[in-house]
């Protein structure tokens, strides 16, 4: 609970020292030996850099005075549970995960934070796409400062974090630091995003139908991973990663995405489920007619865009969803050059009775309401379809579906393995939950998949984007530290 709530808005709300403390204490009660065995190798790893840390010091507190820069330079340790994160998430070593030196550069004024910039650039020499300008373009939580790395000495990468002395009380304490101070900064801009995050929650709460949907609505939103994109007029729009045109859309406004009908990126025109990046312009196309499908939560990922959809879903008259079901069958039938109209009643009525749904029209609607996985539905039809008339006499391959993690109520993760991008992994059709996931090598598929192998789905994916890099994954026995497969 700590972790996937009061961490994520305390480091929204720019408390990073009460964020990293929250951090430390929660990954060290929940997972004690994990911690344990981190803690030891950092220190030991630590001091064994001591001499590569002091000259990077020396040479940085050296070299600014030269370019007529003040400026205070501060260590900047990875937290034990930061550590862990990436390298769970980036699928890095533990060696790999220490290896940039991070350190602080505290400079006077905002031009000195861009002549600091200049002269590090000119003392070390910079990574490419590595640079990141957080002060022309503040975080939703008021954090600014300029990132960049370099590669130093024996080829060790840095990252400096350079700001003024406002800007890191800012960061360390959060925003209120502005208001309790009576600072000279104009805290009106922090204020009001502050405010639009707020009112943002309210409206997701709002539109999700339980408590338990309005946590799975804003889980995404609070955590720290942000993109950010403009409108063709300059405003910012700030998007969870991975987001969207239809997240944008509904960023905008409420009626803006519920009537998107397509969009333009950079001047160019593109699907609604392309993925955003960082300085996107995006250019939204609305239409009174155009209405939101049940497809859109397979790939839409902030809260907001999630709870409307499901709302207006949810308003829809029961035909309206029949229809916007039946359609989103269609499209993944057609895909796979299944004619739906030709599936025997038979297979339909089981179909139904698996999914406890008394009509077709109920199994559309189903589906309309983004309750069900509309390629694990196809996927399933071809399955019994086989079944019925046999692999020799119906020789169409059953379909892959794809899991980008982020399809909401109609798939779920099992928690008695817990699967992770990268796991070789399988579906259970379980009804009235939709399609649970399940690694491959877990128990529970092992004892039952040859018992109840037809509602089992063993052609199921990680999206591309998801999967683990090979290369990427070894152990480091000397640490006794597994790099992959931690939950």
């Amino acid at each position: 609970e700590t972790l996937d709530i009061y961490v994520p808005i305390a480091h929204r709300l720019g408390l990073n020292i009460v964020f990293r403390e929250l951090q430390e204490l929660s990954f060290a009660n929940r997972y004690p030996l994990r911690y344990k065995v981190l803690y030891e190798n950092v220190l030991l790893l630590r001091n064994n850099r001591r001499a590569v840390l002091e000259r990077i010091l020396e040479e940085t507190r050296e070299f600014l005075p030269k370019h007529n820069i003040r400026a205070r330079i501060l260590g900047r340790d990875k937290t034990i549970y930061g550590i862990y994160n990436k390298m769970r998430e980036s699928h890095q070593s533990f060696s790999d995960a220490l290896d940039i030196y991070g350190f602080r550069v505290i400079v006077r004024t905002v031009e000195d934070c861009y002549l600091a910039l200049g002269a590090l650039h000119i003392l070390y020499k910079p990574v490419h796409r590595r640079f990141k300008d957080f002060i022309a373009i503040p975080k939703l939580n008021g954090y600014q400062s300029l990132h960049t790395t370099v590669i130093g000495p024996y080829g060790t990468p840095i990252e400096y974090q350079i700001r003024t002395e406002e800007m890191h009380q800012v960061s360390e304490y959060g925003i209120l630091t502005q208001w309790i101070n009576k600072n000279d900064i104009d805290s009106s801009d922090m204020q009001s995003r502050t405010a639009a995050w707020l009112q943002n929650l309210m409206e997701i709460q709002r539109t999700s139908a339980d408590s338990s949907e309005f946590l799975e609505n804003i889980k995404v939103d609070l955590f720290p991973n942000r993109v950010y994109t403009f409108t063709p007029k300059g405003r910012i729009i700030s998007l969870p990663k991975g987001g969207t045109p239809v997240d944008f859309a509904y960023q905008i406004h409420t009626d803006v995405g519920n009537q998107t009908k397509g969009c333009r990126i950079n001047g160019e025109a593109k699907p609604l489920s392309t993925e955003l990046h960082n300085g996107d312009q995006v250019e939204i196309i609305t239409d009174p007619t155009s209405h939101p499908h049940p497809e859109w939560l397979e790939f839409v990922h902030s809260g907001r865009a999630r709870a409307e959809i499901r709302q207006y879903l949810r308003n829809c008259r029961f035909e309206d969803s029949v229809r916007l079901g039946r359609l989103a069958l269609e499209t993944i039938a057609e895909e796979n050059h299944l004619d739906l109209s030709s599936i025997p009643t038979d297979i339909w009525h089981r179909l139904q009775k698996e999914q406890d749904v008394d009509s077709l029209s109920s199994l559309y609607a189903s589906v309309g309401l983004g309750k069900d996985l509309p390629a694990a539905v196809v996927h399933r039809l071809i399955k019994l379809l086989h079944a019925q008339q046999g692999n020799g006499h119906y020789e169409r391959a059953l379909p892959d579906i794809i899991i980008r993690g982020n399809e909401g109520v109609a798939v779920s993760l099992s928690q008695c393995c817990h699967p992770i991008p990268g796991d070789k992994i399988v579906g259970f059709n379980r009804s009235g939950h939709g399609l649970v996931i399940h690694r491959a090598d877990c128990p529970h598929v092992v004892r039952n998949i040859k018992t109840d192998p037809e509602r089992w789905m063993e052609e199921v994916q990680w999206a591309p984007e998801q999967k683990m890099p090979p290369s990427r994954c070894r152990w480091k026995s000397a640490c006794w530290i597994p790099t992959a497969h931690w939950p």
